[in-house]
């Protein structure tokens, strides 16, 4: 069996090969458990097996309900072991929420921990699909009385016979859902050889520095962030072991670092000013790192210099790529000689293309700039995913083929700068509404929907505010007189929205301003928050 999965195609291939290769050398490390290559592959094995045999479908839609588990990574192997598709779900959403991703995913199957199954029954009142629930074995019979309608069963031992699937290049891999400008979370499909190139790719670049075996990498995202492609998938094609932090253990990061003898971490920079407070990233406390990558937002050139000296012994890589791209697409390595000249407005650069990745800069005609002048940023090459799930229309808006090139391109809307060959790419923000906080990407578009219905009116506007290196540290709201009580509405959009998309405050004001174009002026509404002396509501809600 082992010679079979050996040669294996796919996302899932680089375990199954280390798997067969060093079958007793540590693959992950949750908390106090720690399994093997082999004791990890028995627990896949058994989850994709259960999920073949009682979902019926070649290729199921398998959500993963989970969170920092042993389950929620043989969930996501056994999904694909299956030739399944991996829909990450995070328990901390609203129940509303997880349900909407459910139905627009048309899941087949749930694999859900114990802190998942916390949240199921809210979730199934919700759904109006049949889904079948896999759930830890000590939890079956709970779960089967709170939900006696549901198909709900745990692991199924593995059957001696059993092997792994092969798939296809244009198999579906993952479905990421990400926030959505019409208040719907738009999904963003990634194909198996979109995702295998990424591996690849990033096993060419960190090859250099003889990553492999004998590495001990992080998992500081949640699986819903595209980001944790890196953490899973890279360290487990290198024989790797992956270390996740409990809850407990990822509120004190940088001591998990120490302890867990860390030596490749990837995290948002948000993150990283965190772990830098009160000296936390102090000259020369991370002995044993070897890589270390920030992405996911705008990197300040001062933070990347913090890590460089509090990790003396590592490579220090700010990568670039949004999901529609698969997790990387440019790649900068910080040297302390030349990067704050290379910082425009002190944000290290987003560098250079990643091999086989083509990046140009253009103007509102779709036109190449001159060096030296600014545009937007459009992505092509082999980690450029097919589009949003069922979704044409926003499709053909952002993936487009240039006149004459044949090539498709996703359109980032990053506003970057044109440079000469082999010079890194400076960002310089974003051209539209969309921001990111703590690394997460969000649609300023879906929070005004929110905001309209939680307050029944159409005057709501949302706001990045404060401002910073990424667009904004947090969200505010605005919201017409009639549209009620600002910490009422609140109250009624964490039911609704994750808790990084709810406003901090709830501005109640008498009017919307307006522009000369009658559009409700965004900028004035800033320049109220700007000016701290300015009474900016008649009673707001925290």
């Amino acid at each position: 069996m082992q010679n079979r999965e050996a040669t294996l195609s796919g996302l899932h291939a680089g375990f199954f090969r280390s798997a067969a290769d060093r079958p007793h050398r540590p693959a992950l490390e949750v908390g106090t458990d720690a399994l093997s290559y082999e004791q990890l592959r028995q627990r896949a094995c058994a989850l994709a097996g259960t999920l073949s045999r009682n979902t019926l479908c070649t290729h199921p839609k398998v959500g993963i309900l989970a969170s920092r588990s042993v389950d929620m990574y043989a969930g996501i192997l056994g999904a694909l072991a299956c030739g399944g598709t991996v829909v990450p779900l995070n328990p901390g959403f609203p129940a509303e929420r997880c349900a909407q991703m459910i139905e627009l995913a048309e899941l087949d199957a749930i694999v859900a921990d114990s802190t998942g199954c916390k949240m199921l029954h809210a979730v199934m009142s919700l759904l109006t699909r049949s889904v079948l629930l896999v759930v830890p074995e000590s939890r079956v019979d709970e779960i089967r009385a709170q939900l006696p309608k549901a198909k709900v069963m745990g692991p199924e031992p593995a059957r001696q016979d059993w092997q792994p699937s092969d798939v296809e290049p244009e198999d579906l891999a993952y479905l990421f859902f990400t926030s959505g400008s019409t208040g719907v979370p738009k999904g963003v499909t990634v194909l198996h050889r979109n995702a295998a190139r990424f591996v690849e790719m990033s096993m060419e670049r960190y090859g250099q520095l003889n990553i492999g075996r004998n590495d001990r990498f992080s998992q500081f995202y949640d699986i819903t962030f595209d980001s944790s492609m890196f953490d899973i998938f890279v360290s487990w094609a290198c024989g790797a072991c992956l270390c996740c932090p409990t809850t407990v253990e990822w509120v004190n990061s940088n001591k998990f670092i120490v302890e867990r003898k860390l030596t490749v971490i990837d995290i948002v920079p948000s993150m990283g000013h965190t772990m830098n407070r009160s000296n936390g990233w102090r000259a020369g406390r991370f002995e044993t790192l070897r890589l270390c990558r920030f992405g996911g937002e705008a990197l300040p050139a001062e933070l990347a210099a913090a890590l460089a000296s509090a990790a003396p012994h590592a490579a220090i890589d700010n990568v670039y790529g949004p999901t529609e791209c698969t997790v990387d697409a440019a790649y900068y390595r910080w040297d302390p000689a030349r990067s704050v000249r290379d910082a425009v407005h002190g944000v290290v650069p987003i560098g250079i293309a990643g091999p086989r990745v083509g990046l140009r800069v253009v103007d509102e005609q779709m036109n190449d700039v001159p060096v030296g002048r600014d545009g937007e940023l459009l992505i092509s090459g082999p980690q450029v995913t097919p589009g949003y799930w069922k979704d044409s229309d926003r499709t053909a808006q952002s993936f487009i083929s240039l006149p004459g090139s044949g090539v498709v391109h996703y359109r980032t809307g990053d506003l970057v700068r044109q440079m000469p060959p082999g010079q890194p790419i400076p960002y310089l923000g974003r051209m539209d509404f969309q921001i990111k906080i703590a690394g997460v990407r969000i649609e300023l578009g879906e929070v005004e929907q929110a905001l309209r219905q939680a307050s029944g009116t159409d005057l709501a506007v949302a706001v990045g505010w404060p401002p910073s290196p990424s667009g904004a540290a947090g969200i505010v709201g605005f919201v017409v007189k009639e549209g009620g009580d600002g910490a009422a509405i609140r109250r009624r959009l964490k039911e609704v929205l994750p808790a990084v998309m709810v406003p901090k405050d709830i501005h109640v004001i008498d009017n919307m301003p307006l522009n000369v174009n009658g559009k409700i002026d965004r900028k004035a509404l800033l320049v109220r928050l700007k000016d701290a002396d300015d009474p900016v509501a008649e009673g707001f809600g925290r």
